[in-house]
């Protein structure tokens, strides 16, 4: 089964889709700074178990439009695209899987369209309830004493033009910075005044690592050295509109089953979800149907320990659909 490429049009922009088999549909979302990509291998096992395996690029990234204005990069909107992809390909549900804004985004599309949601299969970011004041406060707060890419992501231009020069380099040094082989949080040691992002980074070994491959990083690298990452830094900058438009669901629950994974070093597992997220994921995701820790991984699980991950995500998708020629048209 070979994977295949097309173009969806939605609402709001020209998708790029990736899709790998025939089946039941999953749909995985990536995050930053991602491209479909970042799926490869999951796509394959999926397909290999029998289910259409879908990864779009999502808005701001790979072959999809880049929007100019930050209100396109809401969940709201890119719900929309995902709503969309259902209806192209027919299908009134599917299950989403997620990681990073992928992960934010399928829970909240979880809240929001619970009828075309089979199930949610979330990777190192877990579900948290709105918090009493938008993120920016919280982010220069933590700013104040410390670098935080996140507050320094809010400043238009400034990091877009930083890692535009020096794509590959911030590329891999992220990912290296993210994985399990170093501690992201120690970019925290840092001043914010005055600071660039790859200021803080570590510099990556050569590759190729254990876990990602010259030919897979040139893959992932390619379309950022074209595209640049104004697109996927839009997605932190809506992210105060984000939490204006999700007050409506300021103490809903996660009603769809759900199954988590985490690696032991994830970067947003240990400084970013909260000071119990396991506790406060059980309390707002009743329908909570597994977590698994996943030993020697950091954020980019799926890369770091991809067999793993293909097991488990397999493995969820027989519980949630025992036959994957059902195709809920």
């Amino acid at each position: 089964m070979e994977i295949t490429h097309r173009f969806i049009t939605t609402k709001g922009v020209r998708m790029h889709v990736a899709e790998q088999g025939a089946g039941y549909p999953v749909i995985f979302c990536h995050g930053f700074p991602h491209t479909w990509f970042i799926w490869h291998n999951q796509l394959a096992a999926v397909a290999a178990a029998g289910y259409r395996a879908i990864a779009p690029d999502l808005r701001g990234y790979g072959q999809t439009d880049v929007p100019a204005d930050v209100e396109s990069y809401t969940n709201e909107a890119v719900i929309g695209d995902l709503l969309a992809l259902l209806d192209d390909i027919g299908a009134e549900q599917a299950v989403f899987v997620g990681l990073d804004f992928g992960a934010a985004l399928v829970w909240e599309l979880a809240l929001r369209a619970p009828e075309r949601v089979r199930g949610v299969i979330v990777l190192n970011n877990p579900f948290a309830p709105r918090p009493p004041r938008s993120p920016s406060q919280l982010w220069a707060k933590a700013a104040a004493r410390h670098f935080l890419h996140l507050d320094y992501f809010q400043k238009p231009g400034v990091a877009d033009a930083e890692l535009a020069a020096r794509p590959r380099e911030f590329l891999t040094n992220v990912y290296y910075a993210l994985s399990a082989d170093y501690h992201y949080l120690d970019t925290w040691q840092f001043p914010a005044e005055g600071t660039g992002y790859l200021d803080v980074l570590p510099t990556a070994p050569p590759l190729p690592w254990r876990w990602l491959t010259e030919a897979e990083f040139d893959t992932l690298a390619q379309d950022f050295e074209r595209t640049g990452f104004t697109g996927g830094l839009n997605w932190y900058r809506a992210l105060d509109r984000n939490w204006e438009l999700a007050a409506a669901y300021a103490d809903a629950s996660v009603t769809v089953p759900a199954y988590f994974m985490y690696g032991d070093r994830d970067p947003d597992m240990e400084g970013f979800s909260g000071r119990d997220p396991l506790t406060t994921l059980r309390t707002y995701v009743p329908d909570l149907r597994a977590v698994t820790k996943i030993a020697d991984a950091g954020h980019l699980v799926q890369l770091e320990r991809a067999s793993e991950v293909d097991t488990l995500i397999t493995a969820h998708l027989r519980e949630l659909v025992p036959n994957p020629s059902d195709v809920p048209a």
